[in-house]
């Protein structure tokens, strides 16, 4: 250095800038990139947090129902549904294929219109309300079968008994909710069961009362 004052010393001048220039460039580029990993970490954290988290839909009601239905003597379909259930569906993902969906029902909540048929049901004939008061309802998968078209397979607690089933789900829309401002989507599930895999109505064999429950469910979820 002091070789170089010696000889010219507006060299040094014209020196010292470009040291300090080629310094901070490889400082600044540092901090760039340093920044740019910062940002990175932090969006992927926010992308998979998002993923993992699912979100909550609850049916509402007012505008949900719960229906089976029987064929009486071979000649003539008898509905009914269950006037207090409620039902749960939890997803992360838009495709659905994380998602569960978990349903109870109170058995002493089932409508037919006719009173002495009701109470009849709930014996123990049938659902036995006293011993079995709930039914019980777990999806265990939920994978596409078609535009807006899902298999959803579940375990299905019924009158004391488990069993899988194999019901369809029907995606109809999702809208924003004009009362309440709250982001609303509409589903269907059909499906049928068999009595006597929950041991229902043993006594009363089809063609009495059909051995295959239709199953029919329509709901309005509410995004909490």
């Amino acid at each position: 250095m002091s070789g170089l004052i010696g000889i010219n010393s507006d060299r040094i001048v014209l020196l010292l800038p470009v040291v300090i220039s080629s310094q901070t460039l490889h400082i600044t580029r540092s901090l760039y990139h340093m920044k740019k990993s910062i940002i990175t970490a932090l969006v992927l954290f926010t992308l998979t947090a998002f993923t993992l988290t699912g979100k909550t839909w609850k049916s509402d009601q007012a505008h949900s129902q719960l229906m089976f239905t029987a064929t009486h003597m071979g000649i003539s379909d008898v509905s009914g549904t269950f006037n207090d259930f409620k039902a749960t569906l939890v997803a992360g993902k838009p495709d659905l294929s994380d998602a569960t969906i978990e349903m109870t029902a109170k058995v002493a909540s089932i409508d037919t219109r006719v009173e002495k048929r009701d109470e009849h049901l709930k014996s123990e004939d049938f659902l036995d309300e006293k011993k079995f008061p709930e039914l019980n309802f777990k999806s265990t998968s939920i994978k596409p079968a078609g535009k807006n078209t899902f298999k959803l397979n579940g375990k299905l607690l019924l009158h004391g008994v488990t069993k899988p089933v194999a019901l369809t789900l029907f995606y109809i829309g999702t809208i924003k909710n004009p009362m309440n401002e709250k982001l609303t989507a509409g589903y269907r599930v059909t499906g049928t069961i068999s009595r006597k895999d929950f041991n229902i109505g043993v006594k009363f064999q089809a063609p009495l009362i059909s051995d295959a429950i239709r199953i029919k469910a329509d709901g309005e979820f509410q995004l909490e």
